[in-house]
């Protein structure tokens, strides 16, 4: 086959890296529209689950990968100037540049084409024309899902809290949150290490919280020196960095959430963000991305499918599995549009429900009541088969209503 993926992020340079290692006569190019190197962002996080699905596809590049990241057990919060620490399983940082030069590297030896500084306009472009198979990579604002937007039944929905994606020079050794009062309102951080010299620090307020400290008029100079004051017992001194690319400075977002009711239009197919996007709150944009190429490289080498029927099954089983991380992103998004509710709490109980925030019974329940009924569940069998009958039947019932 011949194949064209366009976008160079996680999910289009491993899936050529799959195609290619399966059938090295396979025809790959991958075209990307950003130089080599300048890739948005600081670090991605996955946990260990991801890393033996990515030995299965391609053990190489999943040890590449491995060797490069860094891991915690460890989750600490600061409430208002109290420290409380969770222990947890295992989680892995590792720097986005880092990975997509890892993956990168990794196709080339297996003798994939990338063309750099090469954007692809539409679906009727040239480079397109000939390919057997195009993938669309091309992140939420994918050029090519935007020309049939109504085939495939693109809904996006935008959040409610603004956001920025930030670097520091301090090396967290744990997944580190700081929540802070104001007279504004909240304001909280989420932090994790990924290499030997940075960490990530995304910092999340609600709407009325951004405007009241002016972060919707300061320049990114005093934004940052305003968000190290609010942090400063989280960061120790260290300084805060604006996005990692030359000449972009750190933006306030809203989080958008991308669902498509179909995933192919004829050879056209969507991958990663093209396709959905989850509330980074979970932490699962990169796994799940990856996630795709495993599983559209599984769709296309199965012997005596046709390419049509290949794609039906891709995005018939990726939107089946997805279910369950969109839920959670879903509830963990609305738990800290409405964080104030669970501030009145100690430190270590709103601690203990931020691990609970996926639960679809969590914004039904008072939270002391929620807490008390949480750590009963713990040791009574009777009521942890009650939580897991109630729970999904809340969550549908929510669901239908929102709908």
């Amino acid at each position: 086959m011949k194949l064209a993926i366009v976008g160079g992020g996680p999910a289009g340079l491993y899936l050529s890296v799959l195609l290619k290692r399966r059938d090295p006569s396979h025809d790959v190019t991958v075209y990307e529209r950003n130089p080599e190197g300048s890739t948005y962002g600081w670090g991605v996080t996955y946990w260990a689950g991801l890393l033996g699905k990515l030995r299965a596809g391609d053990p190489e590049s999943a040890r590449a990968v491995a060797d490069a990241s860094v891991t915690w057990t460890d989750g600490v919060a600061i409430v208002r100037d109290e420290r409380t620490v969770h222990r947890g399983d295992a989680g892995f940082g590792i720097g986005r540049r880092r990975m997509l030069a890892l993956l990168a590297d990794r196709a080339r030896d297996l003798g994939v084409r990338i063309e750099f500084e090469h954007g692809v306009s539409g679906p009727d472009a040239p480079e397109l024309a000939d390919a057997d198979l195009v993938v669309a990579a091309d992140g939420v604002n994918s050029a090519l899902r935007e020309a049939y937007a109504d085939h495939f039944g693109s809904e996006v929905t935008s959040g409610r809290n603004r956001y920025v994606w930030l670097g520091t020079t301090k090396v967290f050794d744990s997944f580190s949150f700081a929540f802070k009062e104001t007279e504004h309102g909240w304001i909280w951080c989420y932090a994790y290490g990924f290499s030997g010299e940075r960490s990530t620090c995304v910092v999340e307020c609600s709407p009325e919280t951004w405007t009241g400290l002016g972060l919707d008029a300061l320049g990114e100079a005093d934004s940052l020196n305003l968000l190290e004051k609010l942090f400063h017992d989280l960061l120790d001194g260290h300084e805060l960095i604006g996005r990692d690319r030359a000449g972009e400075p750190a933006q306030w977002l809203t989080f958008r959430t991308l669902t498509n009711r179909v995933w192919h239009r004829g050879n056209l197919v969507l991958l990663g963000d093209a396709a959905h996007t989850t509330h980074y709150s979970i932490g699962a944009g990169t796994t799940l991305a990856l996630e795709d190429a495993l599983a559209l490289a599984d769709a296309l080498d199965a012997p005596g499918r046709d390419l049509d029927t290949a794609l039906t099954l891709y995005g018939k089983r990726r939107r089946a599995e997805l279910v369950s991380a969109q839920s959670a992103a879903r509830y963990s998004a609305r738990w800290y549009e409405n964080l104030p509710r669970y501030m009145s709490l100690e430190p270590a109980r709103m601690f203990a429900l931020l691990g609970q925030r996926h639960s679809p019974l969590l914004p039904h329940v008072p939270p002391q009541l929620y807490y008390r009924l949480d750590r009963a569940a713990g040791s009574l069998e009777p009521l942890r088969r009650l939580k897991r009958w109630l729970g999904p039947r809340v969550a549908r019932a929510v669901h239908g209503r929102g709908r």
